[in-house]
């Protein structure tokens, strides 16, 4: 017969042993966090997969001009619709199809976004790699916003390693069309060091002494004022600490650390900004992210077969020898891309400077919900007036990119055009964009290699 209160007794020890797992639980979520499902997955990466969104009166192959720009309004950008309706530019239409990305990226997403969290200032906690948030947005969420930013900054734009060999930049008259200067960039490269999925070694470079999320080279080799100017750009982990940039400039042949804020300086007398880059290169947490919406936009996505327009041509050196025929542009003063936008998911969010003195009062992005880039780009100067239209083109890594792309499962550039609306004036840019591990040796990620001059 069991001693006196023996019932008791053992009711306590399991209570106290589901206790003990509870706290347990709770002091590592994590642990216990299950993965993302096959439903979320799909519908953020495999979105196209059953066919695109369509629109009455908006086939693929057709053309939106003046004519007909009313019935296409509610699938255009607002700044985009003010140029086709003065007559400025007629907007090619393509199939959707599926900007499929890399399966170790999705997988990791699949592993890792459950326990990502966002902590008290904004920046992320628990975070491996992946797409941190890859359920859709929700308009009663407040954070909505920061999420999608968040998603942008950790997503497959060039891989892990990335070059664009060359980069073409032409500055024109948007009255004229008349091309006033072109910069030539021999190296345009971006590498993760930290929060990697494809390339080896995952997630992270060791050792990391410096704690960097990413490094921006830049190295220009025409026109001959300009030759061997070097930007080197070196993010961090920590969000909150302010990236390094410095500029070499070969004429002077020193090494400058550029202050915060010429970051938002005309780089090298272009329409852009440092901050620009990429549809931003800021820190997440110097801006208010808001979400808007979702809507079902024309953006520049393509396959290059599509697109009938070349530009220029350039013959690689060394043993490739090939030619690449850059996308070319048209419209007034060819300041537009000239080839075809796909109807897309879309989340528009508004980015609002925390800083009173910043020179824009907003940014609105509409961002590409599959892929989280920023194809389209509208710039507010500090009055709330339209500034500029920065827009980005891309292309699938399998479908016309640079044949060293097929199968890597990156966002790969095409072309940009930075219209100034306001100063009446445009840069465009032309990428041969190429992504691969063996492209550039580490060394040109450093300031001691732009002190040699390599």
């Amino acid at each position: 017969m069991p001693p006196p209160g023996g019932r008791f007794l053992r009711a306590r020890t399991r209570a106290t042993g589901l206790l003990k797992l509870l706290l347990l639980g709770a002091a590592c979520t994590p642990c216990f966090a299950q993965e993302v499902s096959d439903e979320v997955l799909n519908k953020a990466f495999h979105t196209y997969r059953a066919g695109g969104p369509k629109a009455d009166g908006l086939p693929a192959g057709g053309v939106i001009n003046r004519s007909n720009v009313e019935a296409a309004r509610p699938y255009l950008s607002s700044a985009m619709y003010e140029f086709i309706k003065k007559g400025e530019y007629e907007m090619q239409v393509g199939e959707t199809f599926d900007f499929s990305m890399h399966p170790k990226y999705v997988e990791a997403t699949k592993k890792n976004a459950l326990n990502v969290k966002l902590d008290p200032n904004g920046t992320l906690k628990n975070y491996v790699a992946g797409r941190p948030f890859p359920q859709e947005p929700d308009l009663k969420d407040p954070t909505a916003g920061l999420k999608l930013a968040w998603n942008f900054q950790y997503g497959r734009v060039w891989g892990d390693l990335g070059c664009i060999e060359p980069f073409i930049w032409d500055y024109k008259s948007y009255e004229t069309g008349k091309v006033e200067r072109s910069i030539v960039f021999d190296k345009f490269c971006f590498k993760r060091y930290a929060f990697r999925t494809v390339d080896e070694p995952t997630p992270e470079f060791t050792p990391n002494p410096s704690n960097l999320y990413r490094g921006i080279y830049v190295r220009v080799s025409a026109p001959q004022d300009l030759a061997n100017t070097e930007l080197l750009i070196q993010k961090f982990k920590d969000d909150t600490k302010l990236s390094d940039a410095y500029l070499y400039l070969g004429f002077q042949r020193r090494v400058r650390r550029l202050a915060t804020g010429q970051t938002t300086d005309a780089f090298l007398g272009s329409d852009l900004m440092i901050e620009d880059f990429e549809g931003y290169n800021g820190r997440i947490s110097d801006m208010t992210w808001t979400y808007k919406g979702t809507k079902t936009l024309l953006l520049p996505f393509w396959d290059r077969a599509a697109v009938k327009s070349k530009g220029r041509q350039h013959k690689a050196t060394g043993e490739d020898g090939s030619v690449w025929e850059y996308t070319g542009f048209g419209g007034k003063s060819q300041c537009h891309q000239d080839a075809p936008f796909q109807l897309r998911t879309t989340y528009v969010i508004e980015a609002t400077p925390k800083d009173a003195s910043h020179p824009v009062s907003k940014r609105v992005y509409y961002m590409d919900a599959q892929t989280a880039e920023l194809p389209i780009v509208e710039i507010y100067d500090r009055k709330g007036e339209l500034w500029k239209q920065f827009v980005i083109g891309w292309v699938h890594a399998d479908r016309g990119a640079d044949p060293i792309n097929k199968g890597k499962g990156a966002d790969i550039g095409d072309t940009f055009s930075m219209i100034d609306v306001q100063a009446r004036h445009c840069t465009t840019g032309s990428f041969r964009g190429k992504v691969d591990p063996g492209l550039v040796h580490d060394g040109i990620f450093s300031v001691q290699n732009m002190r040699g001059g390599n």
